[in-house]
């Protein structure tokens, strides 16, 4: 009888990286763990120095990306209890936009003896948002010249992504722009640092580095924003794109040692966290839209054709399967709003109510919340606590609740909150509806769902059946469906996919009576919506530019 072979599959979160053993013949998870990494998020100083970061910034250490292949990778091969031998391909994915300057050979600028105290020698995470005056410029440029590329990106070019935050790095750190040979992904760098090649992947550079029909942004359009960027994509970007389940090369001498595997076994060209979940949970074929709920949410779906959505993050030919347009959406707060609200906003009576009962509070709170109709609470709520990422791409915006009285209490908050999300969520789904894409089915996967109220209710408000991916670890068995093409051990990621996905089709199904219910709450969610968000009022914008002058 033939010998089983494994992949691993590594997703890098925002705080934490987890490996997972995956058997290659059926997509069975055999072990798995998880390393936290030790200097999480920085969005309030640095590490180094202690030295206070302004608003909106958000670093990371990359020693801690190289940690988790040190010590998760191994656990998970323990845990999984099969001989690394067996062991036949690794993939990675990562949250995106994250990109860090790096010299020539890949030394992370922030790891330049003399470097350590620059905070723009470090990884700039997907939620850095200190590059939204940048972002504007970009957009505001680009509708003045009628560049081609911008409906690519529903009209928008984000904060988040590589154009803005490297153009921050050059106004407010000229010296480390210039020192600087590459501006890379995260997801890239560390299939680096695994297989000593660096592939600039497809998904990556289409979605985050405005890579379209096979051209970057002009030198004549990067010279108007600054004239010292002028060449940033030829000198700091331009590079072999790798396409996703491609092998981009074979495991060094030295990630073996790290990570307990042999040396020349396949590493697949790098992935992001969300598009790399669609064959994870069979949802690669048009009009099927997967959300990757966890702290925020990333919609991706594939088209057979190309279309302009307004306030779409992008779509790319092949940006998520070969042969099909991949489009992405998303919103840039979810689970960390739910978070926020626990950790803030919730009276300490429910925690100790929430342990006496054997929950978490946020189970506690959602069966409280959830034992009234819908709109018994009298609210409605904005889910811009982390700004807007679709379809108003504006990271100045902020949250609101509406409604509260003297009488409104903290479960009825957190629900406002909750279908605030999924509010957001109905927002893009007509948006795509009303471009020509249209969404039949909804699928998710991530942390969320394992809350049955909350899937329950996005069926309820968007009125499509909901799906869910049959494993917790999405993103990494996705990981592990690429390094098994990588491996040559199937032809195709879609055929990757097939044998080893795995979905619980069609688990929710809206209910009528719910639907119309929210129907009225979601009108009242768009006035909010377009008041805010659409130039009825600028006031959130005012107040974070107070608040930014009083923290100067």
């Amino acid at each position: 009888m033939p010998q089983d072979t494994y992949v691993v599959g590594v997703d890098y979160g925002t705080l934490s990286g987890r490996a997972l053993v995956v058997r290659v013949s059926d997509g069975e998870e055999i072990g798995t763990a998880v390393h936290e990494y030790p200097h999480a998020v920085m969005d309030a100083e640095l590490a180094a120095t202690g030295q206070k970061l302004p608003p909106e910034w958000a670093l990371q250490v990359p020693q801690d990306y190289r940690e988790v292949l040190q010590h998760a990778v191994p656990a998970a091969i323990a845990a999984a209890g099969i001989d690394p031998a067996h062991v036949v391909g690794i993939a990675t994915d990562f949250t995106a936009s994250t990109p860090m300057p790096v010299r020539a050979d890949g030394t992370p600028m922030c790891e330049v003896p003399g470097l350590e105290t620059r905070p723009h020698a470090y990884v700039k995470l997907w939620k850095h948002h200190a590059a939204q005056a940048q972002a504007d410029r970009i957009n505001d440029l680009a509708r003045a010249r009628g560049e081609a590329w911008l409906p690519r990106y529903g009209g928008f070019i984000s904060s988040e992504w590589e154009y803005a935050k490297a153009l921050q790095v050059l106004e407010e750190d000229p010296e480390i722009f210039a020192r600087m040979d590459r501006w890379v992904e995260a997801a890239d760098w560390i299939v680096w640092q695994l297989c000593g090649e660096y592939v600039r992947n497809a998904c990556t550079a289409g979605y985050k580095g405005i890579l379209q029909d096979g051209e970057y942004p002009s030198e004549d359009f990067e010279a108007a924003l600054n004239p010292a960027f002028k060449g940033f994509a030829a000198d700091k970007l331009r590079h072999h794109i790798g396409q996703l389940g491609d092998r981009a090369g074979g495991l060094t001498a030295q990630a073996a040692l790290w990570t307990g595997l042999t040396e020349g076994i396949a590493v697949a060209v790098g992935n992001v966290d969300a598009h790399v979940t669609a064959p994870a949970a069979k949802a690669v074929q048009p009009g099927q839209m997967l959300a990757i709920m966890g702290t925020s949410t990333c919609h991706v779906m594939n088209g057979s054709h190309i279309a302009d959505v307004p306030g779409m993050c992008g779509v790319v030919d092949g940006g998520i399967m070969a042969g099909l347009y991949g489009y992405e959406a998303g919103q840039s707060g979810v689970g960390d709003i739910f978070a926020w609200y626990v950790k803030n906003q919730v009276p300490a009576r429910y925690c100790d109510e929430a342990d006496a009962a054997g929950k978490s509070v946020h189970q506690y709170l959602t069966d409280l919340a959830f034992a009234e109709p819908v709109g018994a609470h009298g609210l409605v709520a904005l889910d811009w606590h982390n700004g807007n990422r679709s379809v108003l791409v504006d990271t100045n915006l902020s949250g609101v609740i509406v409604g509260q009285t003297l009488a409104t209490r903290a479960e009825q908050g957190y629900r406002a909150l909750l279908e605030a999300t999924a509010f957001g969520t109905r927002t893009i789904v007509e948006t795509f509806n009303a471009a020509g894409v249209p969404v039949t089915e909804f699928v998710v996967a991530g942390g969320l769902i394992k809350n049955p109220h909350l899937m329950q209710m996005y069926a309820d408000v968007l009125r499509l059946p909901l799906s869910t991916i049959d494993s917790e670890q999405g993103p990494a068995l996705g990981s592990a469906i690429h390094a098994a093409a990588a491996a040559g051990a199937y032809s195709s990621v879609a055929a990757a996919g097939e044998a080893m996905g795995r979905i619980e089709r069609g688990k929710y199904q809206p209910n009528p009576a719910a639907a119309d219910a929210y129907d009225r709450l979601f009108a009242e969610y768009q006035l909010l919506h377009d008041y805010f968000g659409r130039g009825g009022n600028d006031v959130m914008k005012r107040l974070k530019a107070i608040r930014k002058e009083a923290l100067a």
